[in-house]
């Protein structure tokens, strides 16, 4: 296996009706192959892992050759100032997640990440520390209460962001937050109360968004 088999696998997999519904929602496709993710994810599986082949088809750039690397990437062997690089690469949403979901939240200082790319500026570094929150929210079943109320102050602080790719990822990450136990659903809604009292649009609309959902019944019995 290498980036050019890899690559090459893409080229003869992608189809040219794919490409066109990539735009629908907000994929770049100008020099995409047009392979949808489950395809991608099922000859990952096939293929096993290499950091080495993932470091080169990320290097590729385009969006289905790094969704490849994202799969066949090692975490553990994956060091802190490349999952930075990465991050930094990021130019869309469905990479951003992606990544976080199937690769940075294994990552060992997965948590430092959440607390060093959530107050970036960028936007899709931005993005990824919140991804990173609700990633891990799932994922992290060892990592005590205290951690996601330690990034409430992230979410304050970016929930003036009016970016809707920003504004949705902080949506997300409180209301997946507030999904994981009840102590945390109690300390999410508190949260979310104090951000619908905000000055600012784009917090209120976070906080009754999130509190629509964490108040609801079908949340609130799953918890009991």
């Amino acid at each position: 296996m290498t980036a050019d088999e890899i690559i090459n696998w893409l080229k003869q997999t992608g189809t040219p009706d794919h490409v066109a519904d990539m735009a629908r929602y907000g994929i770049p496709n100008d020099r995409a192959f047009g392979v949808p993710m489950g395809v991608m994810k099922k000859h990952a599986k096939q293929l096993g892992k290499d950091h080495a082949v993932a470091g080169a088809l990320w290097a590729d750039g385009r969006y289905e050759a790094r969704t490849m690397a994202v799969f066949i990437a090692e975490a553990d062997r994956m060091p802190s100032e490349e999952a930075d690089q990465w991050a930094a690469d990021f130019d869309n949403w469905a990479i951003c997640d992606t990544a976080c979901f199937s690769l940075l939240d294994q990552t060992p200082y997965r948590w430092d990440k959440v607390h060093l790319w959530a107050p970036d500026e960028r936007e899709f570094m931005r993005r990824a520390g919140f991804a990173m929150i609700w990633a891990l929210s799932v994922h992290d079943k060892a990592a005590a209460d205290q951690v996601f109320i330690d990034t409430f102050p992230l979410m304050r602080e970016a929930a003036t962001d009016p970016r809707p790719l920003v504004k949705k990822a902080v949506d997300m990450a409180l209301r997946a937050t507030g999904k994981r136990n009840a102590a945390l659903n109690r300390a999410t809604r508190d949260f979310a109360q104090d951000l619908v009292g905000h000055d600012d649009k784009t917090a209120g609309w976070i906080g009754r968004h999130a509190l629509k959902e964490l108040e609801s019944n079908k949340v609130l019995a799953k918890l009991d």
